[in-house]
């Protein structure tokens, strides 16, 4: 069983959140609810719950608010909010769950799955420090980005990564200090996450860092040589935009 704990401003909101766990979720044992941040640390402190259904924006403050004020955090957190782009980002960036009101059971029941895989193993801590820094960074500052592997949690800095190249429902993630990684997630859900930080989309299989090209060469159809020496192509019909943005680089 996962032992949850629903901290949620809103009464019907949490008795709706409450009444979809227990039709759809079997596993959840709700063990406490609470209606602001105060509460919500005092009940976690005290229940120690496997997993926190947590509200973003509350009266007396965020529910990142919450998480700082917890001294010893070993516990899973699924986000429930309404559309918050700057907080769905950062939650994404540090690969914690969320769940966007109204809540489909669909979206529910994949997220309380992975909160059952990550109490027989992985800990959220990790991922947690990660959204509390990059919440709390100047905006001019490269977040930092958790990306999973099934033997750890690596924690990156954006800045680092060379580029990312598709391996079917999987992509490799190339390093500056010639490590790598591959991260059960497509390119295009990287490329969504990556591509406000100097990433550009070349072809349907790479994303580069624009900061690491070195030079574009004319011959095999056209080619980005980048500082580490890999070359990645160029799709025909992006040729052009390519070219424009590497001439003002």
């Amino acid at each position: 069983m996962l032992r949850a704990i629903i901290v949620e401003d809103e009464l019907r909101s949490r008795e709706t959140l409450r009444g979809l766990l227990k039709l759809y979720c079997k596993s959840v044992e709700i063990i406490g609810e609470a209606e602001n941040v105060r509460e919500g640390v005092r009940i976690i402190e005290e229940q120690k719950p496997d997993v926190v259904f947590l509200d973003i924006q509350m009266p007396d403050g965020s529910g990142f608010k919450l998480l700082e004020s917890i001294n010893n955090i070993n516990f899973d957190v699924i986000f429930t909010t309404a559309y918050d782009q700057f907080a769905i980002k950062a939650i994404k960036f540090s690969a914690l769950d969320y769940l966007l009101k109204p809540i489909f059971p669909d979206d529910l029941i994949k997220a309380v799955k992975k909160a059952e895989v990550k109490k027989e193993g992985k800990s959220s801590r990790e991922n947690i420090e990660v959204l509390l820094e990059n919440i709390k960074r100047p905006p001019t500052e490269p977040p930092k980005i958790v990306l999973s592997t099934s033997e750890k949690i690596n924690v990156v800095k954006v800045e680092d990564i060379v580029r990312c190249e598709s391996d079917d429902y999987y992509t490799f993630f190339y390093f500056k200090n010639g490590e790598r990684l591959l991260i059960s997630k497509t390119l295009k859900e990287n490329e969504e996450l990556l591509k406000e930080y100097n990433f550009i989309r070349p072809h349907k299989s790479h994303l580069i860092n624009i900061l690491f090209i070195k030079s574009y060469l004319k011959q095999d159809g056209g080619y980005i040589l980048l500082t580490d020496g890999s070359k990645v192509p160029v799709s025909r019909r992006k040729k052009e935009k390519i070219i424009e943005i590497i001439s003002n680089l």
